[in-house]
């Protein structure tokens, strides 16, 4: 923890973000309770509002066990400090981690993301060894369509990462999400351009259930 801790503070001190804003979401997370089939394998999401309004997801693969940590607008900073709650509570079996959407939103350069990317993995890597986790790639959208260099290039950053690791995985729902033009497609979203709809997820589902099989 105290690596984890000298990094959370190291992160806080420039961007001033109290991750406490998180803390009555995640403390509801961490006692809900659960009545899973011991015959199936847990997988775990979280990450930011894209996993968190992912609220059917269970329904899409019905044969393994779901829990959804997902806590809206968080960073991968706001995901190293409640590491304990979210993660290690569960010991799933596969762990996937949608975070960097918001840190791009919030100025954060990709080197930075990506160190405290590193950072949360190699922790999951010593604590949870058996664990394989799926890194999904950050998501275009209409509503940060301006950031979309920054958002390349921190895929690219965490593509190229993933492959040099062992049992670390990386999920590009980045370019099923564009159409032939290389444009955001505008019919997967709610409103605010920024959340998805059930079109959306329908894509998610397809990426996602590879790193099922």
């Amino acid at each position: 923890m105290l690596v984890l801790g000298i990094l959370f503070l190291g992160v806080f001190s420039v961007k001033a973000q109290d991750p406490n804003r998180f803390k009555e979401q995640v403390d509801q997370l961490f006692n809900k309770e659960y009545n899973f089939s011991p015959n199936k394998k847990l997988v775990v999401f979280t990450g930011s509002s894209s996993i968190r309004m992912w609220k059917d997801v269970q329904d899409y693969f019905l044969d393994y066990n779901i829990i959804n940590n997902g806590f809206g607008g968080s960073h991968f900073s706001d995901l190293i400090y409640f590491y304990d709650e979210l993660i290690t509570k569960q010991t799933p079996k596969i762990l996937f981690i949608y975070e960097g959407d918001n840190d791009i939103a919030d100025d954060k350069k990709p080197t930075k993301i990506l160190k405290e990317a590193k950072g949360l993995v190699k922790k999951i890597q010593k604590d949870l060894p058996q664990t394989k986790v799926v890194l999904i790639s950050p998501k275009p959208s209409i509503a940060r369509k301006n950031l979309k260099k920054d958002y390349i290039k921190l895929n690219n950053k965490l593509k190229k990462y993933c492959k040099k690791q062992g049992n670390v995985e990386f999920a590009d729902v980045w370019s099923i999400m564009l159409d032939e033009n290389g444009d955001v497609f505008e019919d997967i979203f709610i409103d605010d351009g920024l959340h998805m709809n059930k079109k959306g997820y329908d894509l998610w589902a397809k990426v996602i259930s590879e790193f099922l099989e």
